[in-house]
């Protein structure tokens, strides 16, 4: 039977960084995917991700993008490649504070606080500020916005590229169109069975994204929620307005629901189009069962609800579209903790729709907690744990 120090089950936005981070430390470290990542399948795809250090989700997430910023420019002077892009952000809403957002009662409220707390460059801008900064956007009058310069875009095929490229230098082995069909803890430590045959471990490291419920057992399927998500590209009248240097990454909140909300990109290079998505929640689903497909109408839809009235530039028929998945737990945070009656198998997934950003930083800190004689979860993650959704 192959052998390893530590296996890392999926590796996408999370898994390629904690495999990276082993192979840097000389662990003995397997990967293992069911596809060929960068892949479109999972949750780390579609050409752009936003990044901000005013993380309105809260200071518990502070310390990992600011983290994960660190290694992305390491990684970009070790390869040439570029893989954060700082347009600046903005974050709109109404005012009073009524905005729900990824578990945050008061987002823009909360993303200023985080920012003051951690010494963030930012603003806080009135919308005639923003109306006059970015005539892009047709507010209703009385927006409050919080602007970041230092926000901006992750680009997530090329990191999750990078990271296994390095990885597999570094003497860590990517295994992939492999499928992990279950664990199997020992006193010595892990067995993981996969479609190929097993794998002895002395620690694993699921982060498997949406497959992560259905290998972790029912007590975390049941805090783990799937939900299917649709990204979508638009025509604009002026491409040029849109550019980098002219129009931020954004969050527009605009009513008290969690799906009364959009986000967006500027143009990026190499691209016709501006980016932008919403967030639903209506239904859970079965990733290996999930539409794939993005009907026109969705798309449609899409703008209709939130880009008609707000971004006047903005075409109405996308010229592409695409689909992701979401695992969120109740809260909408994190989920890292040792497994249920586990001692060897970390999970880490359920980042809930706004994981990329902490990615590297959070791969770091699993590599050390999954290298270790005995397995601690940091006292900084308590919020993460699983205990939090006991009766």
């Amino acid at each position: 039977m192959d052998t390893a120090d530590v296996v890392v089950v999926g590796l996408g936005a999370v898994g390629s960084a904690t495999l990276h981070r082993l192979a840097k430390q000389g662990v003995r470290a397997v990967g293992i995917d069911r596809f060929h990542p960068p892949h479109d399948r999972g949750s780390t795809h579609g050409e752009s991700r936003i990044t901000r250090l005013g993380v309105g989700e809260g200071a518990a997430y502070a310390s990992l993008v600011r983290r994960s910023h660190a290694i992305w420019r390491e990684l970009e002077a070790e390869t040439g490649e570029t893989l954060l892009l700082q347009t600046g952000g903005l974050i709109l809403g109404p005012p009073g504070g009524g905005t729900s957002h990824h578990g945050q009662g008061d987002f823009v409220g909360q993303s200023i606080a985080v920012a003051q707390a951690g010494g963030v460059p930012h603003e806080v801008l009135d919308a005639a500020e923003i109306a006059r900064r970015y005539p892009q956007l047709a507010l209703q009058g009385d927006e409050i916005g919080y602007f970041e310069p230092s926000a901006g875009v992750v680009l997530p095929e090329r990191c999750v590229a990078v990271q296994l490229r390095l990885a597999a230098a570094l003497g860590a082995a990517v295994r992939t169109g492999e499928t992990v069909l279950r664990l199997d803890e020992t006193p010595g430590g892990v067995t993981v069975v996969t479609d190929r045959g097993q794998l002895q471990a002395g620690a694993v490291v699921l982060c498997a994204g949406p497959w992560l419920p259905g290998l972790a057992g029912p007590a975390v399927a049941a805090q783990a929620l799937v939900y299917r998500q649709t990204l979508h590209w638009y025509p604009v009248a002026d491409p040029a307005a849109f550019a980098p240097e002219r129009f931020p990454v954004f969050i527009w909140i605009h009513g008290a629901t969690p799906e009364d909300y959009f986000y967006g990109f500027p143009i990026l290079p190499g691209s016709a189009a501006i980016k932008v998505a919403s967030e639903r929640y209506a239904a859970p689903v079965d990733p290996d069962q999930m539409e794939r497909g993005v009907p026109a109408a969705e798309s449609a839809a899409i703008h209709q609800r939130h880009i008609a009235g707000r971004l006047p530039g903005v075409g109405a028929a996308a010229l592409r579209a695409a689909t992701c998945f979401y695992t969120v737990t109740p809260d909408s945070g994190f989920l890292v903790d040792l497994a249920p009656g586990s001692s060897r198998v970390v999970l880490a997934s359920a980042c809930s729709g706004h994981g990329f950003k902490h990615s590297a930083g959070l791969g770091e800190v699993l590599a050390a907690m999954a290298a270790a004689d005995r397995i601690v979860i940091p006292p900084g993650f308590a919020p993460f744990a699983l205990g939090r959704f006991a009766p």
